[in-house]
């Protein structure tokens, strides 16, 4: 019984850590090295990521500077970012790839809004899901005798609490994401 809460908690820690690692991705109108953790740059008929290939630095509120390991990569990262539709555009100097980071209309706002909204719903969803699943794993450790019926109820309240406490990390995630969003 123990075990199923313990895969439970590590469970739903794992979706509030990957909701919180997508959320650096989204762009909010302030520079953050972050947004551009996702690009794959097609460098040498190889896809890799952004970070393997530059040193990537906010030096500005809204200026992000990626220093190439390589300058023969400029090009392809130029390119990368060109079309990860992050709504920036890169310039280059032959050393430096500078990306400056506008600040967001209201028209953007209201949809990284609505973006983020769907997010938290999908890992709210995923979250119930892994309750269920630990329910039912508990159920089926009831009728094998495993666990009393006693048990299975304080266990059942344990997940119950587990899972709704995890729903208001996923929340509080959202509404200060959205709160970032918003600020001008």
């Amino acid at each position: 019984m123990r075990q199923v809460i313990a895969e439970l908690t590590a469970k739903m820690e794992k979706v509030v850590d990957v909701l919180a690692r997508e959320f650096t991705t989204i762009r909010t109108g302030r520079a953050n090295p972050a947004l551009l953790d996702n690009i794959m740059v097609d460098y040498q008929g190889e896809a890799l990521p952004l970070v393997q290939l530059a040193n990537i630095v906010a030096r500005e509120a809204n200026l992000i500077v990626i220093q190439p390991w390589e300058r023969t990569s400029i090009k392809a990262i130029e390119r990368a970012i060109l079309k990860s539709n992050l709504g920036v555009s890169p310039s280059s100097d032959g050393n430096l790839i500078r990306i400056a980071v506008p600040l967001l209309s209201e028209e953007r706002r209201a949809e990284l809004a609505k973006l983020l909204a769907r997010r938290v719903e999908d890992h709210r969803v995923m979250i119930r899901n892994i309750r269920r699943d630990s329910i039912a794993k508990l159920k089926k450790m009831e009728k094998n005798k495993e666990i009393s019926e006693d048990e299975l109820k304080s266990a059942t309240k344990q997940v119950d609490q587990l899972a709704e406490a995890f729903i208001g990390k996923v929340s509080q995630l959202g509404n200060d994401k959205e709160k970032e969003i918003k600020e001008i």
